[in-house]
């Protein structure tokens, strides 16, 4: 094992260049295809530490060809790759268990480039493949597949590198998802104001009651959809729990709430925690207003109707945002929202197969 981490991406590029390059220049003689690192992993949204090496790692990356030559090809590529392969690259095993068990093979893993992303997406990309991107007018996915994709799974078709793009696909299909169709993001902003604004004055009305645990629960909900929404404002797809944090503390906007938002968490009685929590929301309410998507709305706090509980009443924002889509589609959907602002699950984030039941 190499003393100097080398971040999975990097490890990656070199890997193709230097090794699988070449090896599929002969084993594919002129046959089209792409190469990346996407998917799965926090090499791939360049969270990896040092610490991501103590299982599943080595040099890894995808080649993606046509549905017709990984049918004919994919078996014996795989089995050439697997005799030409080096032991160790960098440092590294090129070939190594996962899960924990699993006998160790190569992870230059041979796939179907429009399969892939139909299982990751449960939608076809391929009728959209000759726009190149995306548009309000062309949009590379229906709104309902749009509402019912994880933004972890857009994070990971849209993160990582590509390589190589023979098929002259990749590209455009991570093009299309690089984020929403203006309705949508729209739509999926008013829904996360709403998850704020169905639980602002349950902090102070928790420990008005004496129940101080339940109120420190609520304003944990409240920071943690505090900072989706300022990932959703800046045009971020928030990832799931483990690097939610991490993806929020590279934002603009982090060094000024993150010092509010520890405070609600550390605090420990009800009117501390508002005193965070205030100034939080204000801030937000100021991020939308700096977007330009509606009219600008009042950012001061208020109190909850005559109760001495202090809100931003964020179904303001809500109300804003919604008043501004211009789709019947969407103009008539309640304001749930996409897949993530309702289950509270990594199995059914991180599943397709799990998706599709629930759809």
């Amino acid at each position: 094992m190499t003393s100097a981490f080398t971040p999975g991406l990097e490890l990656a590029r070199r890997f193709y260049a230097e090794i699988v390059e070449p090896i599929l220049a002969t084993a594919l003689d002129g046959v089209p295809y792409s190469a990346a690192l996407i998917g799965w992993g926090s090499d791939v949204q360049g969270f990896d530490t040092v610490r991501s090496t103590d299982h599943a790692w080595g040099p890894r990356l995808q080649i993606f060809l046509s549905g017709e030559d990984f049918a004919a090809r994919a078996e014996e590529l795989d089995s050439e790759l697997d005799r030409e392969l080096p032991q160790e690259y960098g440092g590294y095993p090129v070939r190594f268990p996962f899960p924990d068990g699993a006998p160790p093979r190569h992870w230059v893993h041979i796939l179907d480039l429009r399969a892939y992303f139909t299982g990751m997406l449960g939608a076809d990309l391929s009728a959209h493949q000759g726009t190149g991107m995306h548009t309000d007018t062309d949009p590379a996915l229906s709104t309902h597949d749009w509402l019912s994709v994880p933004t972890q799974v857009l994070r990971e078709l849209t993160g990582g590198a590509v390589f190589h793009d023979g098929l002259g696909r990749l590209e455009p299909y991570r093009r299309a998802l690089a984020w929403y169709p203006h309705d949508v993001w729209r739509y999926i902003l008013a829904c996360q104001w709403m998850r704020l604004d169905q639980e602002e004055p349950f902090v102070g009305r928790c420990g008005e009651v004496g129940d101080d645990l339940g109120s420190a629960v609520v304003a944990a909900r409240q920071v943690r959809d505090l900072m989706k929404l300022c990932l959703l404002m800046h045009r971020v797809y928030p990832p799931y729990g483990k690097w939610l944090g991490t993806a929020f503390g590279r934002l603009p906007c982090a060094k000024e709430l993150t010092p509010l938002l520890s405070g609600a968490l550390a605090a420990t009685g009800w009117q501390e925690r508002e005193r965070h929590l205030s100034p939080a929301y204000e801030l937000a309410g100021r991020l939308h207003n700096d977007l330009g998507l509606t009219e600008p709305q009042d950012t001061r706090i208020q109190y909850f109707h005559d109760r001495p509980f202090q809100v931003l009443n964020s179904h303001r924002f809500t109300h804003a945002l919604l008043d501004t889509v211009s789709d019947p589609e969407i103009k008539a959907l309640p304001p749930v929202g996409a897949f993530d602002q309702y289950v509270d699950s990594t199995d059914m984030i991180s599943t397709d197969r799990r998706r599709r039941y629930l759809r």
